[in-house]
């Protein structure tokens, strides 16, 4: 018998299971549920989309395509963050087209990360920043957010967790889990500090275009800051494309060169389909991202005020798709506070201690959900709450 203890990769072994999933596995066994886990767009990908993806099959458009990406799709991206974003990225040689968001920030990652480096994770964040950290080799560094400054980052609390070891800060604004947001004030106050101690940055705006008061501002597109920022965006969130898998990552040709060739070896390019796919969307689809911004906001506002009327602390997210209220007032941790409201009511909510320690006492609600499930779910979290 083999002692697989003895032949498994320490780094991989070591690390935990996704919070998220344990009650996902629930819901399976579950009927009658409204579920405000899953944070993914409720959308179907508009059909102008599909169709381009469509019609490159029909057409045998079924080839490898070069390893940064088809060229028509690298010089639409270019154009779309020239247009909508005020930043401007050479197609050939600063942008390469990914397997999602996630393999943006990966590569990122491993290309700017050596063993014993310091990474500075602003929390409570999206669950896949430590891991991956973890697997380059680096040390993962936790710089703990609050509610009461709206999950921002201070300068004061950037130069408090950075060591002679750091290296990199993840960015991640708009934010999951909180949907927090940087204004461009908040940026500007802690890329001086970013500056002082030569920090790289990984900036994952990948909930970019929901951005619900003003518009999204880029730390790449502040002065000194894009020789030292990788950008790592997709098109799941903006196009409601989630899986059709397919990102992008933006960086300086030095950094992006090496990105290229870590994925040259491990994906070798991003699935042809969804290459077609994504050129129709950057091209024509602006109206389709505001439109179903449009509707988000309308469903956030609406989530916020009625887990303020049954009782719930919330501050109002700017950004993504997420609320992200208080249960302390209930005297219950937020698996206990998750696992007795799907039990109880068949509502699904995730533990905000899934998304980092920081993230206990709070619990996260998508709202890419239809009104109906919004109201039908408030009405059930509130006799919950008047049981408790």
């Amino acid at each position: 018998m083999i002692d697989y203890s003895t032949v498994l990769s320490t780094r991989a072994s070591s690390l935990k299971p996704s919070g998220i999933r344990k009650f996902f596995d629930l819901l399976t066994e579950m009927k009658d549920v409204v579920s405000l886990g899953v944070g993914e767009p409720d959308f179907v990908t508009p059909w102008h989309i599909r169709d381009a993806g469509i019609y490159s099959l029909e057409k045998g458009f079924t080839k490898y395509s070069s390893n940064a990406g088809l060229s028509d799709l690298r010089k639409e991206i270019s154009r779309y963050l020239e247009r909508r974003m005020q930043m401007a990225y050479d197609p050939d040689g600063e942008i390469l087209v990914t397997v999602g968001g996630s393999e943006a920030i990966d590569l990122a990652t491993r290309a700017l990360v050596n063993p014993g480096d310091e990474v500075i994770i602003p929390e409570p964040c999206f669950v896949c920043y430590a891991p991956i950290v973890t697997l380059a080799g680096g040390t993962p560094v936790v710089l703990p957010l609050s509610a009461e400054n709206e999950f921002r980052i201070s300068a004061d609390q950037l130069s408090a967790v950075i060591t002679p070891k750091s290296k990199l800060l993840m960015l991640t604004y708009p934010s999951n889990p909180t949907g927090g947001i940087m204004t461009k004030a908040d940026l500007e106050a802690i890329a001086p500090v970013i500056l002082r101690h030569n920090l790289m940055v990984i900036s994952d705006e990948i909930y970019g275009e929901l951005t619900y008061e003003g518009h999204h501002v880029s730390v790449s597109s502040l002065p000194g800051m894009r020789e030292r920022t990788v950008v790592a965006s997709g098109f799941s969130k903006a196009y409601s494309m989630t899986g059709w898998r397919l990102g992008y990552a933006c960086a300086p040709r030095e950094i992006l060169a090496v990105m290229h060739k870590v994925h040259q070896f491990g994906i070798m390019c991003a699935p042809t389909t969804s290459q077609y796919a994504g050129i129709e969307a950057m091209r024509n689809g602006d109206q389709d991202i505001e439109k179903m911004k449009d509707e988000y906001n309308g469903r956030r506002r609406y989530l916020v005020n009625g887990l303020r009327e049954i009782g719930f602390d919330c501050f109002e997210p700017k950004g993504a798709f997420y609320v992200f209220p208080s249960i302390q007032k209930t005297g219950l941790g937020s698996d206990e506070f998750c696992e007795r409201l799907l039990l109880e009511e068949h509502v699904a909510v995730i533990a905000g201690n899934a998304f980092g320690e920081s993230g206990e006492g709070f619990v996260r609600m998508c709202y890419a959900a239809s009104m109906h499930d919004l109201e039908t779910a408030l009405e059930r979290m509130r006799r919950f709450l008047n049981r408790l």
